[in-house]
């Protein structure tokens, strides 16, 4: 994930997350983005007078999607652009956790610590990271860029970039090898001698 969402002001944070989520905006996801990406802005207000209104109103927004739709990120994640939450219940992500660009998170899904004796730790997911529904990804892991973790999956090890992890605990989908097709002289004179008959058969009449 890169730093782009520190050049870009507040409301074009909110408009590329709106357009990321179909352009609606009564989707409980994108106003879940739309209160967090408020509330890392207001930390933004160096006078912590000035800052004290917006924190009262971050803390308010905050506990209402929370609460009404199940959702909770905290405003000390890093998260990139065009985050999209699909559907709303049960996703929780921890306050240390790092998200990439154009990531999906579906409902169930809980991106948290793993162990009470270490709970700073949190995963970090890298760019266009696909997360299915129920997932769990515990702990200090990386998820790299373009991979996938299936529906239910409980993730406790690194995945690399482009990988799938199902299953619990996840493992790697191993993808089967494509069995390549070996053409001979013989089946290339068959398929010419087939296209070529019905033209002779118009030809004939």
């Amino acid at each position: 994930m890169n730093n782009a969402t520190d050049s870009l002001s507040l409301w074009q944070q909110i408009v590329e997350d709106w357009n990321a989520n179909g352009r609606d905006w009564t989707k409980p996801g994108f106003r879940a983005v739309a209160v967090y990406r408020f509330g890392v802005w207001r930390m933004g207000v160096q006078s912590i007078v000035l800052r004290a209104p917006f924190s009262v109103l971050y803390r308010m927004m905050f506990r209402k999607v929370r609460n009404g739709y199940g959702i909770e990120l905290p405003y000390s994640a890093k998260v990139g652009r065009r985050l999209i939450i699909e559907h709303q219940g049960a996703i929780v992500v921890h306050g240390n956790c790092v998200i990439g660009d154009d990531c999906i998170i579906r409902q169930g899904c809980t991106l948290g610590n793993r162990y009470l004796d270490r709970p700073l730790d949190a995963p970090k997911l890298g760019d266009r990271v696909n997360v299915g529904a129920g997932a769990k990804i515990l702990g200090d892991v990386v998820i790299g860029d373009n991979a996938c973790v299936g529906a239910n999956a409980v993730v406790l090890n690194n995945i690399a970039a482009g990988e799938t992890a199902i299953g619990i605990p996840a493992k790697i989908l191993k993808r089967k090898p494509v069995p390549e097709m070996a053409v001979s002289a013989n089946d290339v004179l068959s398929l010419e001698a087939a296209m070529a008959a019905p033209s002779a058969q118009i030809e004939e009449k």
